[in-house]
């Protein structure tokens, strides 16, 4: 429960495991004094339940000589069960603050502490090897996004493959086609950035009308709940999976 309000947010077992929001603010104390990172924002999310805090690692690119993205690292945590302990780097893209997560093939991107165990800041931080190794070849990716071309026809499609909900018990996926269809006005010219040499007509360009649509335009009953999505729910999925399918078109 909430010690301000005595508001109960969840029913947990005895196994499970709390982290108070003061250890996540405490997480980042050594990176700020000594690694050179930034902290930047905190927040909660449904009255407290989950809460987060976000710090700039010091790490930026520039894309061709105009579009820059920072890198963040994210610590979010949930008392009511719904979300590991999740420490998980994340780009921030200044044009637009469009956010991705930098999940990379040996998934050294993030790192989850389930709540039955006890969160160790120390080990989570040895996990993730604060460094600039994941950082540097997400800039590489990001900058095969920059130099792929995509065929206008074929955009649809790949929307259409990426903006889905899963289905009903034996039945195929549904296409959201409102969503394609912002999406593709957003490419097309809409959205924040998208005037951008990096932006038109590439790959990251069109990677980056679906991650403005979910953190920005898709419709959600609040802010809170649309940031939900973003970072941990559907609208994460959505951006997961358009980074798969886009960084296919690079290979």
């Amino acid at each position: 429960y909430r010690s301000d309000t005595k508001r109960p947010l969840a029913v947990v077992s005895k196994r499970f495991q709390v982290v108070q929001p003061e250890e996540v603010l405490e997480f980042y104390r050594d990176l700020t004094e000594y690694s050179g990172f930034e902290l930047e924002t905190a927040g909660v999310l449904k009255e407290g339940r989950k809460f987060w805090a976000l710090a700039r690692t010091g790490q930026c690119t520039t894309l061709k000589g105009k579009d820059q993205v920072n890198g963040y690292l994210l610590l979010a945590t949930a008392c009511d069960g719904s979300l590991a302990t999740t420490a998980q780097f994340t780009s921030v893209r200044v044009v637009c603050n469009n956010t991705l997560q930098i999940a990379l093939g040996d998934n050294r991107g993030a790192v989850k502490v389930p709540h039955r165990s006890e969160f160790n800041a120390d080990a989570v931080k040895q996990q993730l090897g604060i460094t600039v190794a994941p950082w540097n070849r997400f800039v590489t990716k990001m900058k095969d996004l920059v130099a792929c071309p995509v065929d206008p026809d074929s955009v649809d499609g790949l929307l259409r493959r990426v903006l889905v909900y899963p289905g009903q018990a034996g039945k195929a996926p549904v296409v959201n086609e409102q969503a394609v269809r912002s999406v593709r006005a957003l490419y097309d010219g809409g959205g924040r950035g998208a005037q951008l040499a990096s932006s038109r007509g590439t790959a990251w360009g069109l990677l980056n009308s679906v991650t403005e649509y979910v953190d920005h335009h898709r419709r959600a009953r609040s802010d809170d709940h649309r940031r939900e999505a973003a970072w941990f729910g559907q609208g994460a999925q959505f951006k997961q999976r358009a980074w798969d399918e886009l960084v296919q078109l690079t290979a």
